[in-house]
């Protein structure tokens, strides 16, 4: 077993999902031999790799203002970026793994470059779409396959990272695939579904070396803490909206019988007031021994989302002991297995009461076992971390067979 020194690069480190998914991965790789370093963007974070700041909340600042000015996320934090890549150049790492670069805090062509300069081995994961688009982190809503091409005209202008004023896709698009086709030899990418996958193999990147391992969940945290409520509905959402399917749970309430309760975690104060009757409304929330709690009363838990790359919720739902109906959208199918709930047609109103009925009703200590151990077997978060860690291990020693990951 090689080891060495990991460099991982993420908006945040030890928070939200992604965060939490280097931590880990960094966690275990120290198990396993390796320094572990973490490269982050803001909050302050507490993990047992060393912790690199990459600017401060002005720098973030000043880069937001140059995406809603002039649509060039990516391209601000020069600064910031210059003095990171002076520590990189110090701490001489062995293999670098990038996350999301987006987010208000590198500058991408200035880390590309020294990627190419460096010559060492990336590995990328890919957690969204914004690497091969020329704006969006997601483009299934819009319908938009502009991307596959030169993007142009963008329709989502005004979607995270927005813009208030320039649509400067196409040249956002081309400045992408100048930087980071610098580095194909070195890379490997990993996306988080085989949708993902599937599409990133219709990008620029598409002959780049692609493989697929699945987001992971601490199931210690995430099992079965509570009994159930009968026909108690659940949804959760780090941002509700029209793409995550907050409309679709208003006429779903219209739509399902009235000893059916719905419970909305993750909405702001003002959506909590707006709610209609039937349905409870909660913040958001970090503790994640909360969520499983709400998860596990849950009898069904209900994704109408209409743009997901994979899902952590359903996988935590699932992991509570709770089935899972949701919308055919994304990498959000491969994230169910036999008997572990529905998949209904995209924005199919009436098909997801129905399913969400019939799944309530058929809740029982069966199916809760079911949903439990497909969520251990396939998404425990210690075996997905580990396939980095062979990931890494293979790519030191130049050897690329592994049966476990999906090429």
């Amino acid at each position: 077993m090689k080891s060495g020194r990991l460099i991982q690069i993420n908006t945040v480190a030890a928070s939200g999902s992604v965060g939490r998914i280097a931590d880990g991965i960094g966690d275990l790789a120290i198990a396993s031999g390796w320094e572990s370093w973490i490269a982050y963007g803001r909050n302050h974070p507490r993990s047992r790799s060393g912790l690199i700041r990459i600017g401060s909340k002005a720098d973030s600042w000043r880069h937001g203002l140059i995406t809603r000015l002039l649509d060039r996320h990516g391209l601000g934090s020069a600064g910031p970026t210059k003095e990171f890549l002076r520590r990189l150049d110090h701490l001489k790492p062995d293999l670098i793994h990038l996350h999301n670069i987006h987010g208000y805090y590198l500058n991408y062509p200035r880390l590309f470059d020294w990627l190419c300069s460096w010559g060492g081995p990336v590995v990328w994961t890919f957690h969204d779409c914004w690497p091969i688009t020329g704006h969006c982190v997601h483009f299934d809503f819009a319908g938009c396959g502009r991307w596959k091409s030169s993007c142009h005209d963008c329709p989502e202008k005004n979607s995270y990272p927005a813009s208030l004023f320039a649509d400067r896709s196409r040249r956002n698009h081309d400045d992408k695939k100048r930087a980071f086709s610098k580095i194909k030899d070195q890379l490997t990418l990993v996306c988080v579904s085989d949708w993902l996958s599937r599409t990133v193999r219709d990008s620029f990147l598409g002959d780049s070396r692609i493989l697929t391992i699945r987001n992971g969940i601490d199931t210690r945290v995430f099992s079965p803490v509570a009994p159930k409520k009968k026909n108690m509905i659940l949804g959760v959402a780090n941002v509700w909206d029209k793409r995550k399917g907050l409309d679709d749970f208003v006429r779903l309430r219209e739509l399902l019988p009235q000893d059916f309760k719905i419970v909305l975690a993750g909405l702001t104060p003002a959506q909590i007031k707006s709610l209609p009757d039937g349905i409870r409304g909660m913040g958001r929330t970090e503790s994640t021994r909360e969520l499983a709690a709400l998860y596990s009363e849950a009898s069904v838990f209900v994704n109408p989302s209409k743009e997901e790359t994979l899902s952590m919720t359903n996988i935590e739902a699932l992991a509570c002991g709770t089935p899972v109906v949701c919308y055919d959208s994304g990498g959000m199918p491969e994230t169910l297995g036999p008997d572990t709930g529905r998949i209904v047609a995209r924005g199919d109103i009436y098909a997801l009461r129905d399913a969400t009925v019939e799944i309530s009703h058929l809740s029982s200590e069966k199916l809760s076992e079911t949903c439990r151990l497909h969520a251990t077997r396939h998404f425990d978060r210690n075996e997905r971390f580990k396939d980095y860690i062979d990931l890494y291990n293979d790519t030191l020693s130049g050897s690329h067979s592994r049966a476990h990951i999906r090429e």
